[in-house]
């Protein structure tokens, strides 16, 4: 059963509870990300993520590292383009002392200079592993180009050059605008009862500010480019991409398929075409990315630099395929099954419950039932994956 409470000053509360399950997984979602960021402050938000976990006027950072392995919990953080999350996993009975520490480090963080430079030390690293990663960091370059000249193109972390400009007074003002209560969301899931968890987070929620940040903004347009950066590597690293859907379209189900089989698993064509029959790469395969308005296709592959002729011929070659023939009623079922295991797998953590409790509120406004998942994969067929390819579709 879910249950959603909003507060007096619009922070959301959502549970699910799992009678089933030892542990709770409670979430404090900020319903914005990088995408907020302004280019001179580029991975802002990704920056904060880290310094809320380095003291507040109750815990020292070491406090709070002692404090969450005490319950045998785990206890982080990311960024995405369009939300960050805080969060905590624990058995059930320390969800009182958990909702404390994961509150506490939200709301109450001290931002001490020393820790802002040592943390920053520390994200400058971690640009530095990114860049050294190319089968990772062409994921980063295929973005910039793509959506070139908008904050969805712009890396979560940063750069070193933004990274290094950030001033304590600019990381609080950016904390205070964006962290309002209009944008929280705090999902729970497991082992926990709804009135509980209400009182727990009232008292501690209730002097955030109300509002929300400015809105989305102007929808991104993608740039079609072909960019090469040479560097000298033993394989060629390779993206290709198209622009696909946001997050709420009517034909999501269509294109999970289609990405399903384009290249989401060993039994997708990519893999089985550039892989199993040519071997041509070791690792190839396509992946979606979704937003609030508009969304990615993105194939990927490493191969030796004498085969990406090659390779790009057969993407090319099995993208048409998708647009020009219809799917097999075989290869349409294997995929929804697929997909649909995929999902109720998925279920059996109360983590992954959590998340898509606030990832439904923030992309559709309320909560998705399992049944209605399945129904909505159930009802693509071979014809209206065709209608992916038609100009209405992306609108």
């Amino acid at each position: 059963m879910v249950h959603k409470t909003v507060l007096h000053n619009g922070v959301r509360v959502i549970s699910e509870h799992i009678s089933s399950a030892y542990s709770v997984s409670i979430g404090i979602w900020v319903a914005n990300g990088s995408r907020h960021e302004e280019p001179e402050i580029s991975g802002i938000a990704h920056f904060i993520e880290h310094l809320l976990f380095k003291g507040t006027e109750r815990r020292t950072a070491l406090d709070i590292a002692r404090e969450i392995d005490s319950m045998g919990g785990v206890l982080n953080a990311f960024t995405s383009r369009e939300y960050v999350c805080y969060y905590a996993k624990v058995l059930d009975k320390f969800l009182p002392q958990a909702v404390d520490l994961l509150s506490d480090i939200f709301l109450n963080s001290v931002f001490n200079s020393d820790e802002i430079e040592k943390e920053r030390n520390v994200v400058l690293q971690e640009i530095d592993m990114l860049e050294d990663n190319p089968d990772d960091y062409v994921h980063d370059l295929f973005s910039r180009n793509f959506w070139r000249n908008h904050p969805l193109g712009m890396p979560i972390i940063g750069t070193e050059q933004t990274v290094r400009s950030l001033t304590r007074e600019r990381i609080l003002a950016y904390k205070d605008s964006k962290y309002r209560a209009g944008d929280i969301i705090i999902a729970a899931a497991g082992n926990v009862d709804h009135q509980e968890l209400l009182k727990l987070v009232d008292r501690l929620f209730d002097q955030v500010p109300p509002g929300c940040c400015d809105p989305t903004g102007e929808k991104p347009q993608f740039n079609r480019k072909t960019e090469v950066y040479p560097k000298e590597l033993e394989q060629a690293h390779l993206c290709l991409g198209t622009i696909a859907l946001p997050q709420n379209h009517q034909l999501r189900y269509e294109a999970y398929i289609l990405n399903t089989i384009l290249g989401g698993s060993m039994s997708s064509r990519l893999f089985q075409e550039i892989r199993e029959k040519h071997g041509l790469a070791y690792s190839v395969y396509s992946y979606m990315v979704s937003h609030s308005d508009t969304g990615s296709l993105v194939i990927y592959a490493g191969a030796s630099p004498e085969q990406v002729q090659q390779v790009l011929e057969i993407c090319l070659q099995e993208l048409k395929r998708l647009k020009t023939e219809s799917l097999s009623p075989t290869e349409l079922d294997a995929a929804k099954e697929q997909l649909k295991g995929n999902v109720l797998l998925s279920l059996e953590s109360s983590d992954n419950r959590m998340s898509k409790l606030a990832k439904n509120e923030i992309y559709f406004g309320a909560y998705q039932p399992l049944p209605e998942i399945i129904k909505g994969f159930d009802r693509v067929t071979s014809t209206s994956v065709l209608d992916l390819n038609s100009p209405v579709s992306l609108t």
